[in-house]
Formats: structure tokens, sequence, C-alpha cells
């Protein structure tokens, strides 16, 4: 039997503060909750993918603290947010001035999460579950979160980044030091020291930089 998102989202998370983006408030998993511990097929019997969307990833603080210190970078903008998660840097994008923010993610739970996490914090953006990898709709602004943490993903997304930023986007990455984030092509924009959680990180406090992508 297939769990339904909203109400298990609300049963088993709570509403919260990222610790490096304190203005903003998610529904967020207690680390110490013995679902996040299961295993990918205990998970999968529940009818539930992994639940990247209930935790504030290093590299969507890094994101989120610069759009929110930094707020002409988005400001009357169209912006996507890919691989939104819990739409954390979307809805710093929309606290910052955004004339249009899209959250895009193919994890079908991460659309509801985001929806409850945009309305926790006054905002609304729109959401798109469809793989966007080698779209171009005219964003102003893409803003990626996070997204090097395996071969087979950066070696998609980062053609696809690279393409957009020659189109004249601004493309904007938060990462936290992940093995596959490229050495070459990025603009080092900012770096901040971003409290993580231990069950997910292999330490406490994970140095998180937001970079531009060059054409």
């Amino acid at each position: 039997m297939k769990t339904e998102p909203e109400s298990f989202i609300r049963a088993n998370t709570a509403l919260g503060a990222p610790p490096h983006v304190p203005e903003i408030r998610l529904h967020l998993a207690d680390e110490a909750h013995d679902l996040w511990l299961k295993t990918e097929e205990e998970l999968d019997a529940l009818g539930l993918p992994p639940p990247f969307w209930a935790f504030a990833w290093a590299g969507g603080q890094g994101l989120a603290r610069h759009l929110i210190d930094n707020p002409d970078l988005v400001a009357g903008k169209t912006v996507l947010d890919f691989a939104s998660g819990s739409g954390l840097v979307a809805i710093a994008a929309s606290l910052a001035g955004a004339a249009r923010v899209t959250a895009a993610d193919i994890d079908p739970w991460a659309a509801t999460a985001a929806r409850l996490n945009a309305a926790a914090n006054g905002v609304a953006f729109a959401f798109r579950a469809d793989d966007l990898i080698g779209a171009d709709e005219g964003w102003d602004v893409v803003l990626a979160g996070d997204v090097f943490y395996d071969r087979a993903m950066a070696e998609r997304v980062c053609p696809w980044l690279t393409a957009l930023a020659h189109r004249g986007a601004t493309v904007l990455v938060g990462d936290p030091g992940r093995a596959y984030c490229p050495k070459e092509g990025l603009e080092l924009r900012a770096t901040y020291m971003v409290p993580v959680t231990r069950a997910l990180e292999d330490s406490e406090i994970k140095r998180t930089s937001v970079w531009r992508v060059t054409p």
C-alpha cells in the first residue's frame, strides 16, 4: 500500500529552521527518527523514495544564504531551482524578490514537500516534476544546490549548466566539496561554513562554496 505524501510528511517531520538560513522554515526530519535509517528496500516497500526532501543539504543552505544576502541576483527575474528537494533554494529566491520561480525535482514526494514548505514561508512557486536536463525555457537565473553527488549526475548536469551560462543565464551552484564537482568552468562567489546533519555527512560542518558557472 502506497503512503500518502502530505499526511506522511506532516506526521514524520517538524517545522524547523535550517541552521545557516534561520529566516526560512522547513518541514525537516528528525535525524534520529528510525525511518531515515531504513534501507532503500524498506523505504521502497512503503512507497517512499529516499527522502532527500526532508533535509536541508549543505549546498542548498549555502546557496539559499547567498541569495538572501544578495537579492539583486534574482530580484525581478525568472528563476529555475533545479533538483529542488525541500524547495529551500526556491523559497530563498522568492523571498529575495524573484519575479517568477520554478522548482524542479523528479522525486514526486518533493513536489508535496516543496508546496508545504512554500506555504510555511508565505510564498508560492511553480513546480515541475519532469527531467529538465537539456531544456532551456529562457530562465534568467538557474540555481542548483548539491547536484554533484555522483559521477552520472555530474556528467549529465555539467554540459547543460554550461550551455545555459553560454546562452546568458546566470547559473549558480552550491557545493560542499562533493567529489564530482567540476574543477574548471566555475567562478567562486562565496564560501560558508554550514552546519549539517551528522547522520548524513562525514562531519558536523561542511565548507560550502557558491560558484557561478562560466560559459
